[in-house]
């Protein structure tokens, strides 16, 4: 169970959930990928190249430490994305980022005043953008990169425009 499930009140179902988009991890993967890439490579030249005892010994661990970097990269996006839950219930908007130094923004759906969606190009084709949560009082918060943000509007609307 996440921070959401954790953290709902009674009589409080979630109604709809999503998270960052997948597309945060293409950075973390191509730089993971490049990493890795090269130490295979020191490995690679390490079994096959003639070296001395401490070259070979120095190119292995190389290799390892290059290797176990492009790892932790490709974690830590990973970690990042599966870090944020934004959700819908049928009483508040929660939304929750971060994994050791948490945010989350709780808005009661009667406070709602209006929720914003800024979808660049690439984001209308690959269903991502930037969500605008604008509650009474003028307070608002934005949230990017969040997958499906049309459907994320959609249900708070639906479920402010419900009778109580």
């Amino acid at each position: 169970m996440g921070y959401i499930e954790d953290n709902l009140i009674p009589g409080e179902k979630v109604l709809y959930k999503t998270r960052i988009h997948w597309i945060v991890l293409l950075r973390p993967l191509f730089l993971g990928v490049l990493l890795a890439s090269v130490g295979v490579a020191l490995l690679f030249v390490n079994n096959y190249a003639r070296l001395t005892g401490a070259e070979r010994q120095a190119m292995l661990l190389s290799g390892i430490a290059v290797l176990v970097v492009g790892g932790i990269i490709i974690g830590a996006g990973m970690m990042r994305r599966n870090a944020t839950e934004v959700a819908v219930s049928n009483k508040r908007v929660l939304i929750k980022t971060g994994l050791y130094s948490r945010r989350s923004i709780e808005v009661m759906l009667p406070k709602v005043e209006s929720i914003g969606v800024d979808e660049p190009a690439l984001g209308r084709m690959l269903g991502f953008g930037s969500v605008t949560v604008r509650g009474t009082g003028g307070t608002y918060e934005t949230f990017h990169l969040i997958s499906h943000p049309n459907e994320f509007r959609r249900q708070v609307q639906q479920q402010i425009g419900q009778p109580s």
